[in-house]
């Protein structure tokens, strides 16, 4: 007897379609931040990636914090995923007592807004330090300057890839849909 392999596993359905630049633009979120996350990791055990630094701290210390700080990156980029999939309009029906609501528009729009935002003043902030109009990174060769300089300024484009997938879900959400689900 031949059975039919099980069909992939789809996200959610929205309350409305997502517009495809959009869903694009959110699954780029997560692998922008990556780089910089991988960047980051040898700093956790002693290699200074090519940067000056005044002084080292314990591998004790800096791992942690590494590590925690490359987790949290990525668990929040993976969160703006929420934008585009059901699971960032409706409260997944297996959380206790809240289940199944439809969770407020701008209760997702605001802080997702604030955090572009935040991130976009990031940006001018890097790109003030790249023309020499900041403090930068020194670094002991060219090499080491453009592997560097390449994962922050990819980093970057999260906060305007946010803004702009902030903006179709709110277009998306801002009415009541006319649908039942």
């Amino acid at each position: 007897m031949e059975t039919n392999p099980l069909p992939a596993a789809r996200p959610a359905a929205t309350e409305r379609p997502v517009p495809r630049w959009a869903g694009v633009a959110a699954r780029a979120i997560p692998w922008v931040g990556l780089p910089l996350c991988l960047w980051r990791l040898p700093f956790a055990f002693g290699c200074t990636m090519g940067t000056v630094q005044d002084g080292t701290y314990a591998w004790w210390v800096t791992a942690p914090y590494v590590l925690a700080l490359g987790a949290l990156t990525e668990c929040l980029a993976l969160l703006c995923l929420g934008l585009v999939r059901g699971w960032g309009e409706r409260v997944p029906a297996r959380v206790p007592r809240i289940g199944g609501r439809r969770i407020p528009p701008a209760a997702v729009t605001a802080p997702a807004a604030a955090v572009g935002a935040g991130l976009l003043v990031l940006l001018v902030g890097w790109v003030r330090a790249l023309l020499g109009h900041a403090e930068n990174l020194t670094y002991t060769g060219t090499g080491w300057q453009v592997l560097g300089e390449s994962c922050q300024a990819l980093m970057l484009l999260w906060g305007p890839l946010l803004l702009a997938v902030t903006h179709a879900y709110w277009r998306r959400r801002r009415r009541p849909s006319t649908s039942s689900n």
